[in-house]
């Protein structure tokens, strides 16, 4: 592996590394009252950061091939908007899944 890859992955990987460090030095042990530790709060990080990321990815693939299109047909724009807007719903489902993650009876 070259050397400037892995400083890349030193610098990418540091702050998630002293992040987490971080975090576990400030818990407080439970209270009485606390049901425990759950993994809600992460499963619904999860479900917002990587509906983000695959969203990211699917409206940039499709507006890439929408520039495309529309370059030599205009009269194809509504058909390109909705493919850009099919997209952009996985980040929506996945803001939805948080929010039932947080909020909802389980």
């Amino acid at each position: 592996m070259e050397y400037s890859k892995r400083i890349k992955y030193v610098i990418f990987l540091l702050p998630l590394l002293m992040g987490s460090a971080i975090a576990f030095a400030q818990t407080t042990p439970p209270s009485e009252t606390s049901t425990g530790f759950s993994g809600i709060n992460i499963g619904a990080g999860l479900a917002v950061g990587l509906a983000a990321i695959g969203a990211g990815m699917a409206v940039g693939m499709a507006a890439a091939a929408g520039i495309g299109v529309l370059t030599e047909r205009r009269d194809m724009f509504g058909t390109v908007l909705i493919f850009v807007a099919i997209g952009e719903g996985i980040a929506v489902y996945g803001i939805l899944f948080a929010v039932l993650m947080l909020f909802g009876k389980f």
